[in-house]
């Protein structure tokens, strides 16, 4: 057998994620559009927070995600903190697609 090389992405503060408990969403009606029979969720809030309300219903169910990440650039942008260091940024991502990765379905 031959020998295969392995690769990891290490940074400062890895694997240290805040352990979160379950949550549950509530309905806002005043703010609801559109028909309540669909599949379809706008979540507004935490986003940490809002993926560990739907892991307990969601785990494996989810067909498509999209997310609009801060992309740590080092530029300017008006809706996020760009200037972070890269493992913090990372910290920031890590617990979030870990939780995205759960609730994808195999398709």
């Amino acid at each position: 057998m031959a020998n295969v090389q392995r690769l990891e992405l290490n940074w400062i503060g890895k694997g240290r994620w805040p352990q979160l408990e379950p949550r549950i969403l509530l309905e806002e009606r005043d703010k609801s559009y559109g028909s309540r029979h669909t599949e379809n969720m706008l979540i507004h809030g935490d986003n940490l927070l809002a993926l560990k309300a739907l892991e307990q219903d969601y785990a494996f169910r989810v067909k498509c995600i999209y997310i609009d990440p801060p992309y740590n650039t080092g530029q300017a942008f008006e809706h996020y903190d760009d200037g972070g260091e890269l493992s913090q940024w990372l910290n920031l991502m890590a617990p979030r697609l870990h939780l995205l990765h759960r609730l994808l379905s195999c398709l």
